[in-house]
């Protein structure tokens, strides 16, 4: 499975952007797909993901903030993120999971991926 992420840049703290993950094979045949993110000299951070029957988690730091979507028939995955700051500035990497490496959980802990992309740079400056 390709994936190939679009939409990251620079944009103000509270400001919008829309990331893109598009797949190269059904998304609708993932396990979990998801974004995670990591800035330089930080932990990698499982930002958010989204099951296979439509359940969604986020990390804390995100919650009420982000939005994780996706168009089966155009087999791309997104994240609506607004209200940036600072802090959300990294390198977004879509993942996807197609064998269920671990049951999907609500929280933090999200999936563990097998297939991952490039990533897209979001910075915020402050």
């Amino acid at each position: 499975v390709q994936l190939v992420e679009s939409g990251g840049g620079s944009v103000q703290a509270g400001g919008s952007l829309r990331l893109s993950c598009a797949a190269s094979e059904l998304i609708s045949n993932m396990y979990c797909m998801g974004w995670v993110r990591q800035a330089p000299g930080k932990e990698r951070e499982k930002v958010a993901a989204i099951s296979v029957d439509g359940a969604t988690a986020y990390a804390e730091s995100v919650k009420g903030r982000f939005t994780i979507s996706r168009d089966s028939a155009r087999n791309t995955l997104y994240l609506q993120m607004n209200n940036l700051r600072p802090e959300d500035t990294a390198m977004y990497r879509c993942a996807a999971d197609s064998v269920k490496i671990i049951a999907f959980k609500p929280d933090a802990t999200m999936c563990d991926y097998n297939y991952w992309g490039q990533g897209t740079q979001v910075t915020v400056p402050s």
